[in-house]
């Protein structure tokens, strides 16, 4: 069977992992957290890093530092990740969902201005497939209501907007490094920022409610319960995993645009003959390679689609089920206008095989299935 998803080992993972025991600190915020974070920001140009656990805390942390109260209003796009919607309605937010775009899968930039209320405080655009949203639009927008941009670019980690990393554009960014992202820990996220006036308290928020971070830096002598927190440090052995696979970026970047390409030019044709639809990147984006998908005619085709190739030891998978639809969603939120696309599209979609050791042989394989399905 040809997996869905591996996670890569590129480097000095496992030297790094070494490393970490024998510094005697596996706690977070050591040597490789730092490392991590200072990467980042060299490369992603943004002044505030901080590692978490995960990218779902990572959002958590961006909805307290927002100061989302019980009846606000944040608007998002159904199509995404539970965790998405879950750090904001964990603050007492009402979601107000907005259809998508059926080229990107993003949000529709266009709809987002009608869903705004004076009980609106938050847009959260999701990068979906490393391929970014509208982002001045959305941020004309914020400007305009005075609305605070979380950006969830779980998906989005080395893709850019007009030149700017994902991320890195709105108040706050939310990166995953979870196994099946580009580049993991395992399980892990980061958020990142702009402004300075925010790090003290993602400090305090982050270390469980405390001024640990000022202890370690000598600058109290001794650490007190502050303010409201969590624990979203996650461990240096995770941060060391994570360090090689940044240090190896390009290494495997290049790798996954391969994968990406060649089911790009090899899968043309049944676009041409109107039997699937391709990935789409508008001018301005460039994109991480981060998932390939095609989209079939129909949920019908799609789950026959899956079944062939499961049957052929190629392992696929559809993604979200729009979070409107759920039971949640139907709780804590609400849909702004119609549900053109967000069904729809989500049911026609299916993502191909996507990891760094995929070999040339596989993909010849699985594109050579997909030529002989009948559609």
């Amino acid at each position: 069977m040809i997996d869905f998803n591996r996670p890569a080992i590129v480097g000095n993972e496992l030297k790094y992992i070494q490393d970490a025991v024998a510094q005697g600190m596996l706690c977070g915020d050591g040597k490789y957290t730092k490392l991590c974070s200072e990467w980042m920001k060299k490369r992603f140009d943004v002044n505030q890093v901080f590692l978490t656990t995960s990218c779902t805390h990572a959002l958590e942390m961006a909805a307290f530092l927002c100061d989302i109260q019980p009846g606000d209003e944040v608007i998002m796009p159904s199509y995404t990740f539970v965790s998405t919607a879950d750090a904001f309605v964990l603050r007492g937010a009402k979601i107000v969902f907005v259809d998508i775009r059926p080229d990107t899968m993003n949000i529709d930039e266009n709809l987002i201005e009608q869903a705004i209320t004076d009980k609106t405080r938050a847009i959260v655009p999701v990068h979906y497939a490393g391929v970014g949203c509208e982002m001045n639009k959305i941020m004309e927008l914020a400007k305009k209501y005075n609305l605070k941009v979380v950006e969830d670019a779980a998906q989005g980690v080395e893709a850019y907007y007009h030149g700017k990393a994902l991320g890195t554009i709105g108040d706050f960014g939310c990166y995953s490094f979870h196994e099946t992202k580009n580049y993991t820990m395992g399980e892990g996220g980061a958020l990142v920022f702009q402004k300075d006036e925010y790090q003290e308290k993602a400090e305090i928020l982050r270390e469980k409610g405390t001024d640990r971070s000022k202890f370690f830096r000598g600058q109290v002598d001794k650490y007190r319960w502050i303010d409201y927190g969590s624990s979203y440090l996650p461990s240096e052995m995770n941060a060391a995993y994570l360090y090689a696979q940044l240090e190896e970026c390009e290494k495997i970047n290049h790798k996954r645009h391969e994968i990406y390409d060649y089911y790009h030019a090899n899968l043309k044709n049944l676009e041409d003959e109107g039997k699937i639809q391709r990935p789409f990147v508008p001018e301005g984006c460039v994109h991480n390679a981060h998932m390939y998908y095609i989209k079939t005619r129909d949920l019908s085709v799609r789950s026959r689609l899956i079944a062939y190739l499961k049957e052929n030891g190629i392992c696929t998978a559809f993604h979200y089920v729009p979070l409107h639809s759920s039971p949640a969603g139907e709780k804590f939120g609400r849909f702004s206008g119609e549900d053109v696309y967000t069904t729809r599209e989500s049911e026609r979609l299916v993502r191909l095989p996507m990891f760094y050791d995929l070999s040339e042989t596989d993909m010849e394989y699985i594109v050579e299935k997909i030529q002989q399905f009948e559609f």
